[in-house]
């Protein structure tokens, strides 16, 4: 069962003011007790960089919203909120890794999201989903996988799956359409740049447009292929 913060979800009425379309962004992000030290002190890091170049960023910061979920156990960090309004979580490890619920409970989120758009008559770019992970699920995930895929499927969202560390990519492999990304490192914060520029680029297109993004498992990137 996910635990909700204290936090106010997104007021609607906010869209009366920016009616612009949106690009959700969904954060899956482990902070299970292996996540410990360096890791969760370069995680912070990077969702502090993130906050920075999305709202630099004029049309990103009022187009992009942005959503976190944690895991270990599953909690809202944040509910879905405009990039320039979003305040960073600071997160802390603890627990073990029930990385099916969280999905499960992210998809929830998205979609109930994606309902107060049409509410409002609001236009939508296709959702991220980015999960990141330094280890495997320690609960049922197989349903989880199975929604993953068919949200790919009908084009509901766009899911893309980080391993850090000793990430079980096994799994990832079979929850993820795209081939996962091996985080090289600690290098959240280049991770987060690239994020943050892809959604600017994102934002700048048309929803339903195709937007080239950069590779980021290039020798000179964050990540590369298992």
């Amino acid at each position: 069962m996910a635990e909700l913060l204290e936090e106010q979800p997104f007021d609607p009425g906010a869209f009366v003011v920016n009616p612009s379309q949106r690009c959700p962004c969904l954060l899956l992000l482990d902070v299970s007790a292996s996540m410990s030290g360096s890791p969760i002190d370069e995680l912070n890091a990077g969702l502090v960089l993130f906050k920075e170049e999305l709202a630099a960023d004029s049309l990103a910061s009022k187009r992009v919203q942005v959503g976190v979920v944690t895991f270990g156990p599953v909690e809202t960090a944040t509910e879905f909120v405009d990039a320039r309004d979003w305040v960073a979580p600071v997160l802390k490890p603890k627990g073990d890794t029930p990385m099916g619920a969280a999905i499960e409970h992210g998809l929830q989120m998205l979609e109930s999201q994606k309902a107060t758009y049409r509410s409002a008559g609001i236009s939508l770019y296709r959702p991220w989903v980015f999960l990141i992970t330094d280890g495997g699920p320690t609960d049922s995930w197989r349903n989880a996988a199975r929604l993953v895929r068919e949200g790919e499927e009908k084009k509901k969202f766009k899911f893309f799956a980080v391993g850090v560390g000793q990430a079980n990519f096994d799994v990832l492999k079979q929850i993820s359409v795209a081939e996962p990304i091996a985080l090289k490192g600690l290098r959240f914060r280049d991770l987060f740049a690239w994020l943050s520029s892809s959604l600017g680029s994102v934002s700048q297109s048309n929803p339903g447009d195709e937007v080239k993004l950069e590779n980021p498992t290039t020798p000179k990137g964050w990540g590369s292929v298992v």
